[in-house]
C-alpha cells in the first residue's frame, strides 16, 4: 500500500487505535519516535553535538524531545533541556520522560539564553497539535531559535506550522531537518510548511497502524 499523507486528525486517530485497540503503549511509540530522531541526528549531523539544546513543550511532543535528550546524552552529546511549556499541563508521558532525564542528570532550564551558544537545537514544542496562533512566551522562544546559527531539527512538525495546511500560525520554527513520525503530514508538503521543514525524514517503522476513518467507525460498532 502506498503510504498516505495525513492530517492531524488522521494521525491522532491512528495513534489512538494503535494504543487502545492494538495495545502498543504510548511510551513505546514515544521511544520509537525518539530513536528515529536520535539516529538521524547522529547520522546526518554528528558535527553539531558540542551543545545540543532540546526545546521541550509540555505535551507529548515535548516528551519525545526529552527522550531524544536522554538518548543523545547516552550517545555522548552535551545536552541541555529548555522547558517552555506549562508544567501543570504536562502529559503523563512527558512526566515520565522528565523523571528519567532527572535521573540522568541532564541540565534543565527555563532561560532561553541557553540557545545563544547552542550548536544544535531540537524543536519539540508543539508537534502536530497546534490549532491556534502561537502567542506569548512561545513567540519569543521561536524567534530566538530562528535567530540562532545552530542547526535545527524539528520533531514531527516545525512548531508553529499547521499540520493540515502548511501555513504559519503567527510564527514558526524554520528547521533544517524534520523527522516526522509514521506518515508524512499534509502540512509538510504545501505552503510554507515545505520551506520551514527543511529536509523531511519519514520515520515509517514506528509500529503505528494505518486505519482510515471508515475502518475506525466500523471497528467501534
Amino acid at each position: 500500500m502506498e503510504k498516505p499523507i495525513v492530517t492531524a486528525a488522521q494521525m491522532k486517530r491512528c495513534d489512538t487505535y494503535t494504543i487502545k485497540q492494538i495495545g502498543i503503549p504510548s511510551l513505546v511509540l514515544m521511544e520509537r519516535a525518539a530513536l528515529a530522531v536520535r539516529d538521524e541526528i547522529l547520522n546526518a549531523l554528528p558535527i553539531y553535538l558540542k551543545h545540543v539544546v532540546v526545546v521541550a513543550g509540555s505535551g507529548n511532543n515535548g516528551g519525545d524531545g526529552l527522550a531524544v535528550a536522554r538518548m543523545l546524552k547516552i550517545a555522548g552529546a552535551n545536552v541541555t533541556i529548555l522547558n517552555v511549556g506549562n508544567p501543570d499541563h504536562a502529559s503523563k508521558e512527558h512526566q515520565v520522560q522528565d523523571h528519567i532525564c532527572q535521573y540522568y542528570r541532564i541540565p534543565e532550564t527555563n532561560d532561553p539564553s541557553v540557545l545563544n551558544d547552542a550548536t544544535l537545537i531540537v524543536d519539540a514544542i508543539f508537534g502536530i497539535g497546534i490549532d491556534r496562533p502561537v502567542a506569548g512566551h512561545y513567540v519569543d522562544v521561536i524567534n530566538a531559535i530562528n535567530d540562532s546559527k545552530a542547526a535545527k531539527v524539528a520533531v514531527d512538525m516545525p512548531s508553529g506550522i499547521n499540520t493540515d495546511t502548511g501555513e504559519i500560525m503567527g510564527t514558526a520554527v524554520k528547521a533544517d531537518l524534520t523527522v516526522t513520525f509514521a506518515f508524512n503530514k499534509l502540512g509538510l508538503t504545501k505552503n510554507e510548511g515545505q520551506q520551514y521543514a527543511g529536509r523531511v525524514i519519514i520515520a515509517d517503522d514506528m509500529g503505528t497502524y494505518w486505519i482510515d476513518e471508515h475502518e475506525s467507525h466500523s471497528d467501534q460498532k
